[in-house]
C-alpha cells in the first residue's frame, strides 16, 4: 500500500517535483501551497507523513506544525529555507520528526521521509516488549510511553531515542553512538538536535525537567539513563 504524503509548501514548481520524485517511488503525494489549504487537507483525510514547509504565505509553518501535533502524531519534516540551527531546534521543539535545510536533494528527502516512516510503523519487538523502571513504562510493541499509566506524547525520534537509552540503562552513550542507532548513521557531524529531542522526553517524563533524575547528560561525552536501586528495566 502506497504511503500517503502531504506536502505543504507554496513554491508550487518544487512541491510539483517532489511529488513527482516521490511517486516514482511508490508514494502518493497531495500537494497544497498554504497553511490553510493544508490543516484543511489533513482534517479531510489520514495521512503517513507531512512534508511542511516554515515559510508559508499565511501562516507561520511552526505555528501550522504545533496545531499539527497538538491533535496528532502524524510524523513531520520541516523544511527551512535558511537552514539555520535556530530554525531546526525551534521545529525540533514544536515536535517536528525532522528537518531538511533549502536547497535540498530530493534523494535526501526521501530517505528522511523513509525514516521517519519507518519509525512511526515500526512494529517493535514482540518478546519483552515492556520496560518498566518504576513509573515510568515504555511499551516498544505499541509504541507508547506511560509515567503512572498516563500516556505521554513523543514523536517517532524522540521514542525511539528513549528506547535506545532506556535499553542500555547504566551505560553512558555518547551523542554520535546515539544517533547511529535511531538514525542509521545518516546524520551530520556536529548535529545538535538531539539535545532538543532529549529536552522533549525531559518533559514528558521527568517531574523535574530542569533537574532530571533519569535522562542524565554526561558533560562532554552525552547521556546515561540511569536505572534505580528498585528497578529492574524488565
Amino acid at each position: 500500500m502506497s504511503e500517503r504524503i502531504l506536502m505543504v509548501e507554496d513554491d508550487s514548481a518544487l512541491a510539483a517535483m517532489v511529488a513527482e520524485y516521490l511517486g516514482k517511488s511508490g508514494m502518493e503525494v497531495t500537494t497544497r501551497g498554504d497553511a490553510a489549504g493544508g490543516l484543511a487537507a489533513l482534517a479531510r483525510a489520514d495521512f503517513d507523513a507531512v512534508i511542511l514547509d516554515v515559510n508559508l504565505p499565511d501562516r507561520d509553518g511552526f505555528d501550522v506544525c504545533r496545531n499539527i501535533r497538538a491533535r496528532s502524531s502524524v510524523p513531520i519534516v520541516m523544511l527551512t529555507a535558511r537552514g539555520e540551527e535556530t530554525d531546526r531546534i525551534v521545529g525540533l521543539e514544536l515536535g517536528a520528526d525532522d528537518y531538511l535545510p533549502k536547497p535540498f536533494n530530493p534523494r535526501e528527502l526521501l530517505a528522511r521521509l523513509k525514516a521517519v516512516l519507518r519509525r512511526a510503523g515500526s512494529p517493535g519487538r514482540t518478546a519483552d516488549s515492556l520496560l518498566h523502571f518504576g513509573r515510568l513504562e515504555i511499551d516498544r510493541d505499541a509504541r507508547i510511553v506511560r509515567v503512572d499509566g498516563d500516556d505521554k506524547a513523543l514523536t517517532g525520534y524522540q521514542f525511539d531515542l528513549l528506547c535506545t537509552l532506556a535499553e542500555n540503562a547504566g551505560r553512558v552513550m555518547t551523542r554520535d553512538a546515539i544517533m547511529n542507532r535511531v538514525r542509521g548513521g545518516d546524520h551530520e557531524a556536529f548535529d545538535r538536535s538531539i539535545d532538543v529531542h532529549v529536552s522533549r522526553i525531559r518533559a514528558a517524563i521527568e517531574d523535574d525537567p530542569q533537574n532530571p533524575r533519569r535522562v542524565l547528560t554526561i558533560r562532554g561525552t552525552g547521556y546515561l539513563f540511569a536505572r534505580r536501586q528498585d528497578e529492574d528495566g524488565k
